[in-house]
């Protein structure tokens, strides 16, 4: 059973991370994605504020449900590089992670992720942009 058919038959109890992290599934379709999270003080650092990483691990996995909807039934993906920029913390709330594909080429595809605060209005916390590399599997 391929990833896409696993989240679509068992939502996300098909990711154990999303499990662990309490990440929804909001959507996913032709090469976008969103994911929500609760922000909960286990997820905090030293200070008080959400650790950064969980912002980055919310936009990979909302940016790697994207992708994994414009692959085909032999295609994998593999990330090549990351790059976030923090623009404001948080301490609760849900905070939620839009992905969308720039470009999937036949070797490489290029995507980018924002992550918000889900408080009434939008205000974005980070912007993450990657590339993975498309694999065949043989």
């Amino acid at each position: 059973m391929s990833y896409l058919e696993n989240i679509r038959k068992h939502g996300r109890n098909a990711n154990p991370f999303f499990c662990m992290m309490g990440i929804d599934i909001v959507r996913y379709e032709a090469g976008t994605a969103v994911l929500k999270m609760q922000v909960r003080p286990d997820m905090h650092n030293g200070v008080g504020w959400l650790q950064g990483g969980m912002l980055v691990a919310l936009a990979d996995e909302a940016i790697a449900l994207a992708l994994y909807s414009l692959l085909k039934e032999n295609e994998g993906i593999a990330t090549i590089s990351e790059s976030t920029s923090f623009v404001k913390g948080v301490r609760e709330g849900v905070i939620v992670a839009e992905a969308k594909i720039i470009k999937k080429g036949r070797r490489v595809a290029f995507a980018e992720a924002e992550v918000f605060i889900d408080n009434g209005e939008k205000m974005m916390l980070s912007r993450t942009s990657a590339a993975f590399a498309v694999t065949v599997k043989e």
